[in-house]
């Protein structure tokens, strides 16, 4: 009865020391999935328009890694398995975003056109006081005519990369808006006197 009491234990024991060992293993199934769902995001383009529920991810993620550095096993399991649901999340998130940026963009595009009609008339206006800056304005005028074309055909395919071509066009327009206000400010050339003529002698 003893030793039958002692096995019974010690099968006991063993289960338990089994199971610990099972939990003790490092989840690294689901930290292998978590990172394929997480290149799979970045790939998707979550990094440019899924930017907030990526970073929320990539906390969710740095957690389980946290937890599996300190042997937390468990809780790591359970931060890999939420990492990846939220990386999903994020890859799924990229196509609405990627309408939200093109909206944008578009509207900035229009705004920028109008504005450079603008710009081009108050330079017309100034031609005179330009003169020194007439070849400068014409490189740019025609960077920015062949910049707001690139952007325009990158709105559809690449919204971001023309969010960030707009905004190299808007400082070309605030670079010249600059310009034309400090010759507006500065004061004009004193026009000299004419000196009288000198009369002749009698």
């Amino acid at each position: 009865m003893t030793r039958f009491k002692y096995f019974v234990s010690l099968m006991v024991v063993l289960a338990l020391a089994v199971v610990f060992i099972g939990c003790a293993k490092p989840p690294e199934a689901e930290k292998a999935a978590a990172k394929t769902a997480m290149d799979a995001a970045v790939a998707a383009g979550a990094d440019k328009y899924a930017t907030v529920s990526l970073d929320a991810a990539k906390k969710i993620w740095d957690a389980a890694e946290a937890q599996m550095k300190s042997e937390k096993y468990d809780e790591a399991k359970k931060g890999y398995v939420d990492a990846k649901a939220a990386f999903e999340k994020a890859a799924a998130g990229v196509a609405e975003g990627k309408k939200a940026v093109a909206a944008e963009v578009t509207a900035a595009v229009t705004a920028l056109e109008e504005s450079w009609k603008k710009l081009e008339a108050d330079v017309k206006k100034a031609e005179k006081k330009l003169k020194d800056k007439k070849g400068l304005w014409a490189a740019d005028a025609k960077a920015f005519t062949e910049g707001l074309q690139a952007a325009k055909d990158k709105i559809a395919v690449d919204p971001a990369g023309a969010k960030a071509k707009a905004g190299e066009l808007k400082a070309v327009i605030d670079k010249w808006d600059a310009s034309l206000k400090e010759l507006a400010a500065a004061p004009e050339p004193a026009k000299k006197e004419a000196k009288p003529a000198k009369k002749g002698k009698k």
